[in-house]
């Protein structure tokens, strides 16, 4: 079989970009057997210059760094594009319609799933970008259907501070998971009947013992969704 190479715009942080790589990897491997592996192509960013963009909402100047990063990659021979980041999708139909490929949106596996679960309603934990803006939770209730719950004020700033101080530089601390815990419990009482880890570090802090409600890992959806796109027969 041959496979169609996956363009991954990394970096974004490069710590949820290595759980990419290995779930890539893995999928692969469980799907072909013996010495299979991904074909893979990724440019990473230097995940501080993004942050500053971020930070001062210059979306603008984000846009075209991903843009061009998507750019290259297609030039580099990638048959498709994901953008290992949940916050980062703000700009996906922009780069979407600036390359030749398919963007696989990370928004549309996730909710392939949640609905395929049954389930309507969904608490979102993320940066406080995707939890308050509407790129991401818009598309889960426009194209998808869903009831989309985000954490409240005081909520949404201990999940938004635990992904930048921490998450993103490699530091897993047990009294963030304890505030996580609590942050979805909240969720749940308000009638999330599962939790969208919506940002792709969030996996490294959480575990599924640590809800009331079935977790969905974006990170892992998205990778497995592309690994299912890059051995079709298509």
């Amino acid at each position: 079989m041959t496979q169609k190479v996956i363009g991954l715009i990394g970096g974004l942080s490069w710590e949820s970009s290595a759980e990419y790589y290995r779930i890539l990897n893995e999928a692969v491997r469980a799907r072909l057997g013996g010495l299979a592996s991904a074909r893979v192509l990724m440019w990473s960013f230097d995940f501080a210059e993004i942050e500053a963009l971020q930070a001062s909402g210059r979306w603008d100047e984000a846009t075209e760094l991903m843009i061009d990063a998507a750019r290259r990659l297609e030039r580099g021979g990638a048959d498709f594009i994901l953008i290992g980041s949940n916050t980062m999708h703000r700009m996906a139909e922009d780069v979407q319609a600036a390359t030749g490929i398919q963007l696989v949106h990370i928004a549309d596996p996730t909710a392939e799933r949640i609905k395929a679960a049954g389930v309507t309603r969904v608490g979102l934990l993320g940066t406080a970008f995707t939890m308050e803006q509407d790129f991401y939770k818009g598309r889960l209730a426009r194209e998808h259907g869903l009831e989309v719950l985000v954490p409240d004020d005081a909520d949404r700033a201990d999940v938004h501070r635990i992904i930048y101080d921490e998450l993103v530089q490699g530091r897993v601390e047990p009294s963030s998971r304890e505030i996580y815990r609590g942050v979805m419990a909240r969720l749940v009482e308000r009638g999330a009947e599962a939790i969208i880890l919506g940002c792709t570090e969030i996996m490294l802090l959480v575990r599924p013992e640590d809800s009331a409600v079935p977790l969905y890992d974006t990170t892992t959806i998205h990778a497995e969704a592309a690994v299912e796109r890059a051995l079709r027969a298509d």
